[in-house]
C-alpha cells in the first residue's frame, strides 16, 4: 500500500480529516533545522561538560543525572549507556539516575514534598567531585533547581541540559547546554542526541575503545 493510500484509509477509518503526511514532513523539517542551530549553540559547553565528566570519572567520582517526565527517561537512558555500554565492550562508567527508585521517590515526595525528590537523594549519594547533570526542557523545574543548588554547595560540578531561554538553570549551572527551541518534543530530541554524543566522547576521553561501529549488531 502506498503511503498516500494509507493516509486516505486512516482518514476514512477515523472519520475525521487527517493530514499525517504534512505532520511527518513538518516534524522532520523542524528537527533538521534545529539540529544545525543546536550544534552551534552547545558546541563550547559540550566540550566543557565532557571534560568535567572525564576528569570526575578518572578521579574516582561519578555522574548523577535527573529530570522529570521525558527528561527522567533521558537521565536513565544516558546512565544506562554509561554503566552498561554505548558502542563497545569496556569497563562500566559510574553513573546514576535519580529517577528510577520509586520507593525513594515516593517516600521523599510524601515526607518532604516533590520539590525535594532529587535534592534529598543527591545529599545522600553525591560527593564533592561528582558531576550532577540536571535535565529540564524549560530550565525551571523546581526539584531540578533545588538539587543543582545542593550540588554546588556540596562541591560538585552542577551541569544542565535545557531549552528555550535557559530558565533558572542558565545562571545556576556551568556548563549549561541550551537547545534554542521552546518546543518540548524538539528539545528532548536534541537532549538525547547530546546525551549519546556525550557517552561517545566520555568513552574516548577515558581511553576506552570506540571506532564508531557497534561490535554487537544484534543490540
Amino acid at each position: 500500500m502506498e503511503i498516500g493510500q494509507w493516509f486516505d484509509r486512516l482518514a476514512h477509518v477515523q472519520n475525521t480529516p487527517v493530514n499525517v503526511e504534512a505532520l511527518l514532513v513538518a516534524g522532520f523539517e523542524e528537527h533538521g533545522k534545529l539540529l544545525e542551530a543546536t550544534r552551534h549553540a552547545v558546541a563550547e559547553p559540550f566540550l566543557r561538560l565532557v571534560e568535567a565528566c572525564v576528569k570526575a570519572i578518572a578521579g574516582g567520582h561519578k555522574l548523577i543525572l535527573f529530570g522529570n517526565g521525558g527528561s527522567a527517561a533521558d537521565a536513565q537512558h544516558i546512565a544506562a549507556e554509561l554503566v552498561g555500554r554505548f558502542a563497545s565492550d569496556r569497563k562500566p562508567v559510574p553513573a546514576i539516575a535519580l529517577t528510577s527508585d520509586t520507593a525513594a521517590l515516593t517516600a521523599i515526595a510524601n515526607d518532604y514534598g516533590y520539590d525535594r525528590v532529587f535534592e534529598r537523594q543527591l545529599l545522600g549519594l553525591g560527593k564533592a567531585g561528582d558531576v550532577a547533570i540536571g535535565i529540564s526542557t524549560s530550565g525551571n523545574s523546581p526539584n531540578v533547581i533545588r538539587a543543582l543548588t545542593a550540588a554546588r554547595t556540596m562541591g560538585m560540578t552542577a551541569a544542565g541540559l535545557t531549552g528555550g531561554n535557559g530558565g533558572a538553570l542558565k545562571d545556576l549551572t556551568d556548563p549549561v547546554l541550551v537547545v534554542p527551541s521552546s518546543e518540548t518534543p524538539r528539545v528532548q530530541e536534541m537532549h538525547i542526541l547530546v546525551g549519546h554524543l556525550m557517552c561517545a566522547a566520555v568513552e574516548q576521553g577515558l581511553g576506552l575503545a570506540w571506532n564508531g561501529l557497534p561490535d554487537n549488531p544484534s543490540r
